[in-house]
């Protein structure tokens, strides 16, 4: 019999500066733990971590009990929430979606209600923005990945997506996840 494992999310949120991810990842690693998936990134001047560590649950409680010192020591505010495994769909196709235009507010709003409305669930994103070269034009590209139900037309999907994408002037892609 395998052991269902047990999980601790942590999301930590707090201005910038070397040696956020070395204190971070000592506390789980001191407490028997271990980072199995993790997002980090700097945004504006602040610093975005979110973690999810797997370990015994008396493992994941000492963490919990560490986090408020770990929290004063970095001078971010850190939140955590107890979660297990998570349930995998047979039923979804993982697909990658990668969309690129100009810069205008809505964009992100837009392609989430595309994919809501056929109970197309988002599983990851990333957004970025950046100047165009040579003209230095504000540009916006997202890569978002979704899991679409097998019962879900591909070549229909993609073409209804494309269709939506180019009546909004987005640039967009929509293909098979790989590896």
């Amino acid at each position: 019999m395998t052991r269902q494992k047990t999980y601790l999310v942590i999301s930590a949120l707090g201005e910038d500066h070397p040696g956020i991810v070395d204190q971070i990842s000592r506390t789980v690693l001191e407490h028997g733990c271990n980072i199995e998936d993790s997002r980090m990134s700097v945004l504006g001047g602040e610093f975005a971590a979110m973690l999810l560590v797997e370990g015994k649950w008396n493992t994941l409680a000492k963490i919990e009990n560490a986090l408020p010192e770990l929290e004063r020591q970095l001078g971010m505010t850190i939140v955590s929430k107890r979660t297990g495994q998570r349930n995998a769909e047979a039923n979804l196709l993982p697909y990658a979606v990668d969309v690129v235009s100009m810069d205008h507010p809505g964009i992100v709003n837009n392609l989430a209600a595309f994919f809501a409305e056929r109970r197309i669930n988002i599983e990851d994103m990333a957004t970025s923005t950046y100047a165009a070269a040579h003209t230095g034009t504000p540009m916006f590209s997202v890569h978002i990945a979704v899991g679409i139900p097998a019962d879900i037309h591909i070549a229909g999907l993609r073409d209804e997506f494309m269709d939506y994408c180019d009546g909004l002037n987005l640039d967009a892609v929509l293909e098979p996840l790989k590896g």
